[in-house]
């Protein structure tokens, strides 16, 4: 125990020695948190619409009137008048307005009459959420049109009531438990990692083969020591950011000892997988090569930007041996609903099991020898 605890000690010190690295690791989760929960968790406004009366009725002026009122009152769109069809699409085309609205000729006759009165939206549809945003909004614009006046008193058409079990969800909350755990993932990298790796490029790690410390004492001793780097850099986060985006009652204790419980567990996860993946490598640019890889095939599947049901088939595959998907899944039980330890008894069970694979696999593969 002696042995190890020295281990710890060590890695401590060279991590006291290197703000700059302190830094880093804590700040950019914030900034990425920040910058990806306001850049895709915003609602889309001030679209520009071109309107193109080809009717001048009554019918078509109250379309033009609905359209206006949705530019003044929730600002998705912006109505820009034309008079010439093509000159709409032309600028359509150009990328001076997102959307065509046209009103027939025979619009207003046709509402008279009955006969399927129809207006036609004209949309760029190169960018889906512009695309889909407008669609809806249209669609509700016309939606509105067709009711009547007065409501029936029986209504013959069934109606759904939503009822929302918890508060609104901004994106930036929806993203904080995948930062959080981007943060942990950061500081065993950079700090368990490629430290190690760097230990044996400049022959320092020699000097524990010397030394009567087993295989085990010396993993464990790593990765106790990245553990704790990355619960500073977790729990920094965490706090940080959940005042960031305005989680409800973020400094509860009873929450923080939840979160500080997964914290842990998920650091000790990933830092074992770390070292199961960098036992045997020696390259020091190896591990910053397969950087970017090991983010994107870890972060994405486990369902921290987008939900796990829209992946194809293999990414769902992914996702059930990924570690990331259970600290990200318990994070967003305590982080936005604000549940009991019931709720991640299999999250955290995973995470244990899988440390104690990876860690008992890296101790297995860890040579004693040059």
């Amino acid at each position: 125990m002696g042995r190890m605890l020295a281990i710890v000690e060590r890695e401590m010190r060279r991590f006291r020695r290197s703000p700059l690295l302190i830094v880093v690791s804590m700040v950019f989760p914030i900034v990425q948190l920040v910058v990806l929960g306001y850049a895709f968790g915003g609602n889309v406004k001030h679209l520009k619409v071109a309107v193109v009366d080809q009717d001048h009725g009554l019918s078509a002026v109250r379309v033009r009137e609905l359209a206006s009122a949705a530019a003044s009152g929730a600002q998705t769109i912006d109505v820009i008048p034309y008079t010439d069809p093509g000159q709409a699409v032309l600028d359509l085309r150009n990328g001076r307005v997102n959307g065509v609205l046209t009103i027939p000729p025979d619009f207003s006759r046709r509402v008279l009459a009955r006969d399927n009165p129809r207006v036609a939206l004209i949309e760029d549809n190169t960018d889906n959420f512009v695309s889909a945003s407008l669609a809806a909004t249209m669609g509700g614009l016309v939606g509105t049109y067709g009711q009547p006046a007065a409501a029936p008193r029986v209504a013959a058409q069934p109606t759904l009531d939503v009822v929302e079990v918890y508060p609104y969800v901004p994106y930036v909350q929806y993203l904080l438990p995948g930062s959080v755990v981007m943060s942990i993932f950061m500081m065993v990298m950079i700090g368990g990692g490629i430290i190690f790796i760097d230990d044996k490029a400049r022959g320092l790690h020699e000097g524990y083969l010397v030394t009567p410390i087993t295989k085990f004492e010396l993993i464990a001793g790593f990765n106790i020591s990245g553990t704790i780097k990355a619960v500073l850099a977790g729990m920094f986060l965490l706090v940080i950011g959940s005042i960031i985006a305005g989680i409800p009652n973020p400094l509860e204790p009873i929450r923080l000892l939840r979160l500080f419980v997964v914290v842990v567990v998920t650091a000790f996860a990933l830092i074992s997988l770390m070292f199961l993946l960098m036992v045997r490598v020696t390259d020091p640019l190896l591990p910053r090569a397969i950087f970017g890889v090991l983010n994107t095939l870890l972060y994405f599947p486990s369902g921290a930007v987008y939900p796990q049901q829209g992946f194809p088939g293999w990414m769902q595959v992914i996702a059930v041996v990924d570690p990331f998907t259970y600290a990200v899944h318990a994070f967003k039980n305590l982080l936005l609903k604000n549940t009991g330890v019931d709720a991640i008894v299999s999250d955290l069970g995973f995470l244990l099991v899988f440390s104690v694979v990876a860690m008992t696999a890296a101790t297995l593969l860890f040579k004693r020898t040059l």
